[in-house]
């Protein structure tokens, strides 16, 4: 157990468990090996997407269906089934999760007009989140991340760390992605810098 590294939970909420409204397969299964690896760390933070109840990545908004894709100003954007909307059940963490009793929670996502995959920036870099001043506060410089969703939160985390200094690795027992193919995801990742931890 080091104070230069923290480990960062991302999105371990009811929505992205089996039976939620955008549920990741198998995703119960990140939570023991979480837990265990936690006894490692002095510094966890965990993350929660935090939604408003009309928010720009639903697909309900825009009259679409669920994974129906649609062009943007900032690219391309994913509609998703309506999730981890403030105050509901689904948007709350496992109370496992919370049982670590995280240092810091960082709620993302809460901007109505701008989706937000990572702890760090919403998806087109306008906005940061606390995690990033709350690491340098505590003068981490290495990050463990783990969670849901390997493809979408997990990685963009991973890759806005890199891109901001810190040493990152991914702790892929306590990771599982929406996709079942997740090759080009971890490939994007390690090019960028990121370890594995397997």
């Amino acid at each position: 157990m080091t104070d230069s590294q923290a480990l960062i939970v991302v999105d371990v909420q009811h929505d992205f468990l089996p039976g939620g409204a955008l549920a990741v397969p198998q995703g119960f299964e990140v939570i023991g090996p979480i837990t265990k690896l936690a006894g490692e760390f002095r510094h966890i933070a965990a993350t929660q997407d935090w939604h408003p109840a009309v928010h720009f990545s639903f697909a309900s908004r825009h009259g679409k269906s669920p994974f129906e894709q649609i062009e943007t100003d900032g690219g391309p954007q994913v509609l998703w089934p309506d999730h981890c909307i403030q105050d509901t059940p689904g948007a709350q963490i496992h109370p496992e999760i919370l049982g670590l009793k995280p240092s810091v929670l960082i709620r993302k996502g809460t901007n109505p007009e701008t989706d937000s995959y990572s702890a760090f920036f919403d998806n087109l870099k306008k906005h940061q989140t606390p995690l990033d001043s709350w690491l340098r506060e505590k003068n981490i410089r290495r990050i463990v991340v783990a969670g849901l969703a390997t493809d979408f939160c997990v990685k963009f985390t991973v890759l806005d760390g890199l891109s901001l200094g810190y040493s990152v690795q991914v702790f892929l027992p306590g990771c599982r992605g929406i996709n079942p193919d997740l090759s080009t995801d971890l490939k994007e990742m390690e090019r960028a810098g990121a370890e594995f931890i397997r």
